[in-house]
């Protein structure tokens, strides 16, 4: 792999944020990301490339826990050209890692998704690295369908998942489901063993119902505020419980549409600095201009950038990409460039458990950088050291 010598630039740290500073990186790792009087010159080799920052940002890789899609492509179509335009596109604007996020579907569509997925990630991946499914669905309730098919959501089978883990060893890395639902929390129990993210989403559960589930081991909410019984002053509901409650983090759409910027903005107030993630929910729209589209098997219209299901008009994912979720938060919530940094890259590799090699720069870890204007455009992408945006 290419060895990387970056300098003068401001580098967002676990620490925080480090003004003319240098990452150093080779064989796809992080070999030092610090401050300028620190460094060792002779360290990096003749053959390095060179990039003079000028003061712009470097942070880690956005790591997208909720995505279905891209540029014309769905997870659920999952095949080796559909999955290298999905991870190629979304690397172009910033994400270095992502969950690959099936529908509500039979059981054979998503045996089929989840195999063709399987073996991609098994081999080099040349862009965005598939660090595993999120599985949204079908164990979710038809009152908050949202873009998902009612008719196809059931109680969840416990036998689906062993088999699927049994089958796909490592690649089930989080399943969103209605708690409520019968079996509900035995599930989030056998998921919490298996060390897979429990997360509510298209649920219906009331206050009570999500505590319990997180006594059982939920810990992420999908898509806060969207499809999810609402906040009431007498009856919390699923928001009022994820809200306040430390042990779950909250997913959250930052394109503007799905949620008010000021919602966003109590969502950052009321969770812990850990608590929150950004994600695109992007459906295979995203890249491209107005028209119809398919989602998960249901038609979709968009327009002026908004997806919407042709039939009764939910919203069905988005268009969003991450770089862009960044940018909403920092201009129009009014978070820090650190903090959306945070959101967008920490949190979600501390959901997954790839706090060790993922979603901060530092030594040891993985080349995964973006070079970002001070008007927080994207320069440049690397993805384990490789460039994939100049």
């Amino acid at each position: 792999m290419s060895e990387l010598l970056i300098t003068g630039a401001r580098i967002v740290t676990e620490q925080g944020v480090i003004e003319d500073g240098v990452l150093h990186a080779k064989e796809g790792r992080i070999a030092f990301a610090g401050g300028k009087a620190a460094w060792q010159p002779e360290t990096a080799s003749p053959a390095a490339e060179r990039i003079d920052a000028a003061g712009r940002w470097l942070l880690p890789g956005f790591i997208d826990v909720h995505v279905h899609g891209g540029y014309g492509a769905d997870f659920m179509d999952a095949n080796p050209e559909t999955l290298e335009t999905i991870t190629k596109f979304h690397a172009q604007h910033g994400t270095t890692g992502m969950l690959a996020t099936t529908m509500t579907q039979t059981r054979e569509a998503i045996d089929r998704a989840l195999g063709e997925i399987y073996a991609y990630s098994r081999k080099e991946m040349p862009y965005a690295q598939l660090l595993g499914v999120h599985l949204e669905g079908p164990f979710v309730s038809p009152k908050w369908a949202g873009a998902q098919d009612p008719k196809l959501m059931l109680d969840p089978q416990l036998d689906w998942l062993q088999d699927w883990d049994e089958r796909y060893p490592g690649l089930m890395k989080q399943l969103t489901l209605a708690p409520e639902r019968e079996g509900g929390l035995a599930a989030i129990a056998w998921l919490r063993d298996h060390g897979i993210v429990a997360a509510c989403g298209h649920t219906d559960a009331t206050y009570a119902d999500i505590q319990a589930a997180a006594d059982a081991g939920l810990s992420q909410a999908v898509h806060t505020f969207n499809a999810m019984k609402p906040l009431h002053h007498r009856e919390p509901g699923t928001v009022g419980a994820v809200l306040t409650d430390a042990r779950i983090s909250a997913e959250i759409i930052a394109d503007g549409i799905h949620v008010h910027p000021a919602a966003l903005r109590l969502v950052t107030l009321a969770k812990p600095p850990h608590g929150v993630l950004l994600i695109t929910d992007a459906m295979s729209a995203a890249g491209l201009g107005d028209g119809q589209y398919d989602l998960g098997g249901q038609a979709v219209t968009v327009k002026s950038g908004v997806a919407r299901l042709t039939e009764g008009g939910s919203l069905a994912g988005s268009t969003l990409t991450m770089i862009d979720a960044l940018r909403f938060m920092v201009r129009e919530v009014g978070v820090s460039v650190e903090d959306a940094s945070r959101f967008a890259s920490a949190n979600p590799a501390r959901q997954l458990g790839l706090s060790a090699t993922h979603g901060s720069l530092a030594a040891g870890k993985q080349a995964d950088v973006l070079l970002v204007s001070e008007d927080l455009a994207l320069d440049g992408v690397w993805v384990r050291g490789k460039q994939i945006l100049a």
